[in-house]
């Protein structure tokens, strides 16, 4: 026989915390836990990016001050219409190659950006992070850095703390708690055969 008291009474002890404020309280700590250990590598990676930014300006401005003071009227070897042509194509030929320039920095910029960003993602939590985290989370947040913690075997790191923020924005808590009450189900009736 199928007993639904025993189902309901587990599915009411595995139900997360609908409040709203706690869900906003856990995401607000979450973030601020989030931006106290990302901080270093962040300011670092926006030195990193003002830096290329400030030296490849002035770089830019002596390539194409250099560009546009290059004289072919002295060249008498290629004729006066090659000239003439060199003369008036020579700005587009150097604003493509800062065009092309400034394309690979800001590729190899990004690349070293995201390079620091994932440097950060696989630091371990501190203690007393941890500790804050494990004092003030609700019971569904919590559920959902278990889930995020996917390698148990390793502490807890800043990359499965933004995993968790980002699923428990997305829902990751009701669709835990519908997975615990579709497993109690199965576990009934499977008691029952």
């Amino acid at each position: 026989m199928f007993n639904l008291t025993h189902v309901q009474s587990k599915i009411r002890l595995m139900k997360p915390e609908r409040n709203e404020s706690s869900s906003r309280r856990d995401h607000s700590l979450l973030r601020k836990v989030l931006l106290k250990l990302t901080a270093t590598s962040r300011i670092l990676a926006a030195a990193l990016v003002v830096a290329v930014v400030l030296i490849w300006y002035d770089v830019l401005n002596r390539l194409l001050a250099f560009g546009n003071g290059i004289d072919y009227a002295g060249n008498h070897i290629m004729g006066a219409e090659a000239t003439a042509l060199l003369q008036r194509y020579n700005p587009y030929f150097w604003g493509a190659l800062a065009t092309l320039g400034s394309l690979l920095l800001a590729y190899l910029t990004w690349l070293a950006v995201r390079a620091i960003l994932a440097r950060a993602r696989l630091r371990p939590v501190d203690s007393a992070s941890f500790q804050q985290l494990a004092d003030q989370l609700s019971g569904a947040t919590l559920d959902v850095l278990l889930w995020a913690w996917q390698t148990r075997d390793e502490p807890l790191r800043v990359g499965d703390l933004m995993l968790a923020r980002d699923e428990l924005s997305a829902g990751r808590a009701a669709r835990l708690h519908r997975a615990a009450e579709q497993l109690a189900i199965l576990e009934n009736a499977r008691q029952r055969r």
